[in-house]
């Protein structure tokens, strides 16, 4: 188990990284503004399913061999990118579709593609094991037992400080879109807009250098 006052300086330094605008609350607040909150908050708990398989290769050491090579780290942050991208796409071209559900309540796609799609950004995102890999073994003890149980524990608090601090960036970003929701027109921009920012999300990763 990791020791008390090791969790707690974890947990404090887990918030200030969270709280801080980045790529994740980036991608929540657009999937919000494109799909609503069911969306949005879908897609904050995919996004958090999708960082346990990384928490799990960390925590055995895979992690760190994708961390400490440059081809197999550039191939997933460009696969990430991409999807980013693509998302983006799609919200732009089926902006109409947002602006028909916020108005009559249907939904545009399944709520299981829409926690799918945030899986696959959660566990594509190289940010993240580069994050779990540098930052989660300044908080482990040795004389406190198992290595990898460690930093399996720290891995699933900020998995669930980050599940509970996206969802509010859901929520605030679906409430602005549910008051734009009044006129149709506005709500396809805002869709659109939502898209535009993964696009940008995206890009941004894309040419991002890594720790190399």
């Amino acid at each position: 188990m990791v020791p008390i006052e090791s969790l707690w300086a974890f947990v404090v330094t887990s918030i200030v990284l969270i709280v801080i605008p980045g790529p994740s609350v980036l991608f929540v607040i657009g999937r919000s503004l494109a799909l609503g909150r069911i969306g949005g908050l879908l897609s904050v708990l995919g996004n958090a399913i999708g960082m346990i398989p990384l928490v799990i290769a960390v925590a055995l050491g895979v992690g760190a061999i994708v961390a400490q090579s440059v081809v197999v780290f550039t191939i997933v942050k460009f696969a990430g990118a991409g999807y980013l991208v693509y998302l983006g796409i799609q919200a732009i071209r089926h902006r109409a579709d947002a602006a028909s559900a916020a108005t009559d309540g249907a939904t545009p796609r399944s709520h299981w593609r829409q926690l799918g799609e945030g899986f696959i950004v959660g566990i594509s995102n190289p940010k993240t094991i580069a994050f779990f890999v540098a930052v989660l073994p300044q908080f482990v003890s040795f004389p406190a037992g198992s290595i990898p149980l460690q930093l399996f524990e720290l891995g699933v608090v900020f998995i669930v400080l980050a599940l509970a601090f996206d969802s509010v960036w859901a929520i605030a970003a679906s409430a602005a879109r549910d008051w734009f929701a009044r006129s149709p027109k506005r709500i396809e921009h805002l869709s659109a807009g939502g898209g535009v920012m993964l696009i940008g999300l995206g890009g941004v990763l894309a040419l991002s250098g890594n720790k190399h």
